[in-house]
C-alpha cells in the first residue's frame, strides 16, 4: 500500500489506542488513595504535645514540634498547665498573614515556672540527621531541599546540617519584639493566608493547627497597624488552654493525620502531584510544600 495512504489509517489506530493507554496510565485520585489507606499509616495527636484552645466558637487543636523546638514547646506545657493562657485574647487578625494570640500589653502577668524569655529555635542543628523527612520531589524558592518531617512541613540544608520548620497555612509561631531572644511561647500566632516563607529561620516555629482553625481565620479583620485590635472589646477572649493529656481519653479529640512517613502519604503526595480528578483536566506535574501538608480526618466511628 503506498505509504500516503497508511499514515490516515496510522493515524486512526493510533486514536483508537489512546484511551485504552490512558486508562493503563490514569493515576488514582487523592481521595481515592486515603480511602483505600490502611490504618497503620495513620495516627492520633499525641497527647503530651496537643493543645486544645477553647474559643467562644468552638475549640482548636495544635500538635506541638518538640522535634523542631524542645525549650519553647517545654515552656509551653508549664504556660498550659499552670492556667497563664487561660484568659487571654485573640489581639491581632491580619488579613491574608496571621492571628495572633496572647495576654494584651496592658494587662501583663507573671509567670510561675515558666520562662518569660527563651533563646530562639530557629533551626535544629543537625536535623538532617536526627529528624525524619520525606523529601518533595519538586524544587522549592526558599530552601535547598523540602518535605515532610513526621506531619510538619520541613526544610533542610545537607551542607550545614540544618533542619526547620516552615511557615505555611495552619503552622503556629512563636511571637517575639526586635531581640530574637524576645520570644517564650506566651505569645502565639497562626497562618492564615498566602505562606509567608520569609519568616522560616526567623522566627521560632513550634507546631500546627490540625483541626478548628475556621475559628482562627473567621475573626474580624483588626483595623489597627499589622492587623491589631484598637479595642479591648475587639478581642476574642480564650476561655482556656488545656494539654491533651490531662483531659481524659474519652474526652479527646477524635482525629487521625497520616505519617508523612508512610507509604500512603507518599501515594497521596503524587496523586496530588498528577491530579485526574474530572476537574483536573491537564494535571500540573508539580506541588509546593505547603499544599503538601498531611491530611486530617475524624476517626471512623
Amino acid at each position: 500500500m503506498h505509504l500516503a495512504r497508511c499514515l490516515p489509517l496510522l493515524a486512526l489506530a493510533l486514536a483508537l489506542a489512546a484511551p485504552a493507554q490512558a486508562a493503563e496510565t490514569r493515576h488514582p485520585t487523592p481521595k481515592e488513595v486515603l480511602d483505600a489507606s490502611p490504618l497503620a499509616d495513620w495516627r492520633e495527636p499525641v497527647p503530651e504535645n496537643t493543645f486544645y484552645i477553647e474559643l467562644p466558637t468552638g475549640r482548636v487543636v495544635v500538635e506541638l514540634a518538640p522535634g523542631f523546638a524542645p525549650a519553647h514547646v517545654e515552656n509551653m506545657r508549664k504556660l498550659a498547665r499552670e492556667h497563664w493562657y487561660d484568659g487571654t485574647a485573640v489581639v491581632r487578625v491580619q488579613d491574608n498573614y496571621v492571628t495572633q494570640w496572647g495576654m494584651p500589653e496592658e494587662t501583663p502577668r507573671p509567670m510561675k515556672t515558666a520562662k518569660d524569655k527563651l533563646a530562639p529555635e530557629f533551626t535544629v542543628p543537625g536535623g538532617v540527621a536526627s529528624l525524619p523527612f520525606t523529601p518533595l520531589p519538586d524544587p522549592d524558592a526558599f530552601a535547598p531541599e523540602v518535605g515532610i518531617s513526621d506531619i510538619f512541613p520541613a526544610a533542610r540544608d545537607r551542607q550545614t546540617g540544618e533542619a526547620w520548620m516552615t511557615h505555611c497555612y495552619g503552622i503556629v509561631g512563636v511571637g517575639r519584639d526586635m531581640a530574637v531572644d524576645s520570644g517564650s511561647g506566651a505569645e502565639l500566632y497562626t497562618v492564615i493566608g498566602h505562606s509567608p516563607r520569609a519568616l522560616d529561620r526567623v522566627i521560632t516555629v513550634v507546631g500546627r493547627v490540625l483541626w478548628g482553625m475556621e475559628h482562627l481565620t473567621a475573626l474580624p479583620r483588626g483595623t489597627g497597624n499589622l492587623g491589631f485590635y484598637e479595642k479591648p472589646e475587639q478581642r476574642t477572649p480564650i476561655k482556656s488552654v488545656t494539654l491533651a493529656a490531662d483531659v481524659p481519653a474519652a474526652a479527646r479529640e477524635k482525629i487521625h493525620v497520616l505519617s508523612g512517613q508512610s507509604a500512603s502519604y507518599g501515594q497521596w503526595l503524587e496523586a496530588r502531584r498528577q491530579r485526574q480528578d474530572d476537574f483536573f483536566i491537564r494535571p500540573a506535574g508539580h506541588i509546593d510544600l505547603c499544599n503538601a501538608l498531611p491530611p486530617v480526618r475524624r476517626i471512623p466511628g
